[in-house]
């Protein structure tokens, strides 16, 4: 228990630790989630003749999964704490990251093959049979991951529900939840290299070792504000400012009394509507710059590209969780009106997107900047989007209403991938045509025309279902 502190004591900043922690931990899990993204299309599809049909069933399944272990995860969370269940989480998904190095293992000696070149050489009906063992060995290793991956928000948005005050909430999830955008900064930057020199196993190896790391730091510096030596008590008095009593690890909620509330659907369908475009370009951007400009992940000009999206990407997005606390200091809104309107306001960015396959003709580097525009307007988004849990419901229940929202963001994320994936094939087989574009460059212009008007619809109905401030009394 932190020990009385003098009126003229100054207030420590140990919470703005624990966000650092957050931070590398969500950057490590959108490192781990990008390994197959960047090596796939370059490295692992002509080894197991993969097409986009398969690459979209694996991420499909992927976000499946994630999505329901979404579910459990904010109850699993909510039920052992923080500390253990976020150690948990990490550890599984880490282990589900290594995993990955065996499906070529597994595929060759299914098969019957003794290397690489062999797979890679096959023809007739092996093929088929090699493309099928490969997409289930890899989605069997990608369920673990996602699993594991499910943990990271429930946790980290239960933490910051501990460690901040409400008018803090947003800017402190903004800095984690940065780290989803520096994770996919640095991937380009050291995924490919590691895949070209080491091959592509040593770099889900390598990077699925991280988040071991992680968890020594863990262990060592968390523990709940009042039980921690780190905060003083003036620290303390500033996190409790709101009045709300910091939850107990094994505290219990009613789950399915969640779902009458109308807030739980509000933050659940501006998931299930915007996590899949987040998701779509995270996943596809590599494929995309391959497909349309014959651009490689393993080139400068594939590296400088996804540098420059994620880059700008981390930069703006930051001020994004800062906008509703400046608008709270001008005009005196509570947290949730304050919230919206700054999500209004993000919700308008992305339709840029709507211009970034015809400004391809001219250069790749316009439609990257147009997909960081909307990236970062995403990232914006979904801090914000993530402090109306805190917002609306008591700290006990945070993680359980985290983990439902992020249930319904990655069935969007499953139809999102499955779709595109599906499209893609029959834009190439069909030459269709859309706005002028033809063959895989129409079915990316339909996907690109799906993300930039998923914000407003996603808005128009959160804002339609909470009109207004409506704090969770009753729980």
């Amino acid at each position: 228990m932190s020990q009385p502190a003098p009126a003229t004591q100054k207030m420590t900043n140990y919470r703005w630790a624990i966000c650092i922690l957050l931070f590398f931990a969500t950057t490590i899990n959108y490192l781990d989630r990008q390994v197959l993204s960047l090596t796939w299309d370059e490295f692992i599809k002509p080894e197991f003749h993969w097409n986009d049909d398969h690459y979209g069933t694996i991420t499909a399944v992927f976000s499946f999964v994630y999505a329901f272990s979404m579910l459990f995860a904010g109850r699993f969370i909510d039920w052992m704490g923080s500390k253990k269940g976020f150690l948990w989480a990490i550890g599984l998904w880490s282990v589900g990251a290594c995993m990955h190095a065996l499906c070529g293992i597994v595929t060759e000696q299914y098969v019957g093959m003794g290397s690489k070149l062999e797979l890679m050489q096959a023809t007739g009906d092996v093929v088929v049979l090699i493309a099928t063992v490969s997409t289930w060995a890899f989605i069997i290793a990608r369920c673990v991951l996602a699993i594991g991956e499910a943990g990271n928000f429930p946790a980290a948005i239960k933490v910051t529900a501990e460690y901040f005050p409400k008018k803090d909430r947003a800017f402190a999830t903004s800095i984690f939840n940065a780290g989803a955008s520096v994770g996919a900064l640095f991937a380009p930057l050291s995924i490919p290299i590691l895949a070209k020199i080491w091959g592509w196993e040593m770099a889900f190896i390598i990077i699925g070792v991280l988040g071991f790391v992680w968890m020594g730091f863990w262990v060592f510096m968390y523990d709940a504000p009042a039980k921690s030596k780190h905060v003083n008590k003036a620290e303390l008095e500033y996190i409790d400012q709101d009045g709300q009593p910091a939850p107990q690890a094994h505290e219990k909620t009613s789950f399915l009394k969640l779902f009458k509330y109308r807030q739980t659907w509000a933050f659940a369908i501006g998931k299930f509507m915007t996590d899949g475009v987040w998701w779509f370009f995270l996943f596809w951007t590599p494929s995309y710059l391959n497909a349309q400009f014959n651009i490689k992940m393993s080139e400068g000009l594939g590296i400088a590209l996804i540098f420059t999206l994620y880059a700008i990407t981390t930069v703006v997005s930051i001020y994004g969780g800062k906008l509703p606390t400046i608008i709270i200091n001008k005009t005196g809104l509570d947290p949730y009106a304050a919230r919206m309107k700054a999500m209004l306001i993000f919700a308008f960015f992305p339709l840029v997107v709507l211009f970034a396959q015809p400004s391809g003709t001219f250069s790749p580097w316009f439609p990257i900047l147009l997909i960081s525009i909307g990236c970062s307007a995403h990232q914006s988004w979904s801090a914000n989007i993530f402090s109306t849990v805190g917002d609306m419901f008591p700290k006990k229940a945070i993680a359980s209403i985290t983990g439902i929202g992020g249930m319904a963001g990655g069935i969007g994320s499953m139809l999102m991938q499955k779709g595109a994936g599906k499209l893609f094939v029959h834009a190439d087989v069909t030459q269709m045509s859309f706005f002028g574009f033809t063959g895989k460059p129409a079915g990316y212009f339909v996907i690109f025309c799906v993300c930039a008007l998923a914000y407003l619809i996603g808005w128009t109905i959160m804002k339609t279902l909470v009109p207004k401030y409506s704090p969770i009394t009753d729980l």
